[in-house]
């Protein structure tokens, strides 16, 4: 029975000290490596460490007074029903999946944070008026297969089983075949697509070093930055290292060089927010003594307005290409992805930074760098994306590292803004 108008009593940091610590230790078990943890956790879609790990929470949620169940690819939700009979769900929680040797809190910890959040209010309220419902997202990161936010793009509708015909992983494993493996796929659960979230919110680790260099405990999300991904080719000629004049070469790498140098510059000099990355290189033939003929690079830029990344890039490759002409090279690019900046609602984060205030924690608004599963629902339903500090920024690593007192930080906050919106 829900108990009206109770005002809410948040628990305290060593109240929830222990359950944060234990619950993070615990689910890494489940594709953990190593007796000391120096492998990571390796937890990739429908895998059987995958498998394992959803169904131990699947009976944490039912142990925990939630009413557990699987959609259609593999998507696990624990729903806490409300009074209001319109329906509308209040969606917490993150990805379960790993990338190979991760660290133990990138996605696992947002659903953690949910669950403890939920059963508390649970414990302690009742019954919400708003349903609620924790979801531990079958997959985000895209490292079993080629295809990222496959549980958020499913339950939105921007994935369909059509855009995975053909796909496999390394092993030869058809993304069809590993999906009825793990008892997904064949119509035995509801279809993922949903069309009554009220609203999203996700917990996570930053992923990088700012709100740890600024002593800030909780980000709150305005935008997640757009991407534009480039494959670039510069063309030359192949000769002698020895015997080709300097004045009559046509080198790619040469012209290369130049070019990935200009991306740094320009970068930096643009000062609001902009990164750009060349992190990959192929240089043909690769010889010491030749000449190269071809190199091939990638361009990876990011921000949070999109005029600005169309606006950096077309003015890039106009002086890319007066460069590679001077040097007797030619240059080509293709633009394999290019996604627009997803902005966060204004008003939950208004919501969560009264709460911040009133606690007397230190926060910050700021942009994620990094791709989430709030950028596929903040296209589709009000969403809000909330980061506790990670230490030295490191992730995707065993050496992915937030203190438990950051983590703690972060449930106490979702238990209140949960408590707001849900009862």
């Amino acid at each position: 029975m829900r108990i009206e108008q109770q005002p809410l009593v948040v628990p305290s940091p060593t109240d929830l000290h222990q359950q944060v610590s234990e619950m993070i230790d615990w689910l890494a078990t489940y594709g953990g490596q190593g007796e000391h943890g120096d492998h990571g956790v390796t937890r990739t879609l429908y895998s059987p460490a995958w498998q394992a790990a959803q169904s131990a929470l699947e009976h944490c949620m039912r142990e925990g007074g939630l009413m557990p169940r699987y959609d259609d690819v593999g998507n696990l939700f624990g729903r806490l029903s409300g009074t209001e009979q319109d329906g509308r769900v209040i969606l917490t929680g993150s990805h379960l999946d790993t990338v190979v040797d991760g660290g133990k809190y990138d996605g696992a910890y947002g659903i953690i944070a949910s669950f403890i959040a939920v059963r508390y209010l649970k414990e302690h309220y009742g019954t919400p008026r708003r349903s609620i419902e924790v979801v531990s997202l079958c997959e985000e990161e895209g490292s079993r297969f080629p295809m990222t936010y496959w549980g958020s793009g499913s339950m939105t509708g921007i994935r369909d089983m059509q855009q995975v015909e053909g796909i496999a992983d390394a092993e030869g494993i058809s993304f069809r075949e590993a999906m009825g493996q793990a008892g997904f796929g064949m119509g035995i659960h509801p279809s993922p697509r949903r069309d009554d979230l009220e609203c999203f919110i996700e917990l996570h680790v930053e992923q990088g070093e700012v709100l740890e260099r600024e002593g800030q405990s909780i980000g709150l999300v305005s935008h997640i930055v757009g991407q534009r991904r480039y494959e670039v080719t510069v063309s030359g000629e192949s000769n002698h290292a020895g015997t080709t004049p300097m004045e009559w070469r046509r080198d790619a790498l040469l012209t290369a060089a130049e070019l990935i140098r200009l991306v740094g510059e320009w970068a930096k000099r643009q000062g609001d927010g902009l990164v750009a990355t060349v992190g990959r290189m192929e240089i043909h033939p690769n010889v010491g003594n030749v000449i190269a003929r071809e190199v091939t690079f990638s361009l990876d830029v990011r921000h949070p307005d999109a005029e600005v990344i169309r606006q950096f890039c077309e003015a890039l490759f106009i002086e890319w290409k007066k460069i590679a002409a001077a040097q007797g090279t030619t240059l080509t690019y293709h633009k394999w992805m290019d996604e627009d900046p997803v902005a966060m609602s204004e008003s939950l984060a208004s919501k969560a930074q009264m709460i911040l205030a009133r606690q007397g924690i230190s926060h910050r608004r700021m942009t994620s760098g990094a791709g989430h599963d709030s950028q596929v629902f903040g296209t589709y339903c009000p969403t809000s994306l909330l980061f506790v500090p990670s230490h030295l920024g490191i992730s995707h690593s065993p050496r992915e590292f937030t203190g438990t007192d950051e983590l703690v930080c972060g449930v106490r906050l979702l238990i209140e803004l949960l408590y707001e919106l849900a009862y």
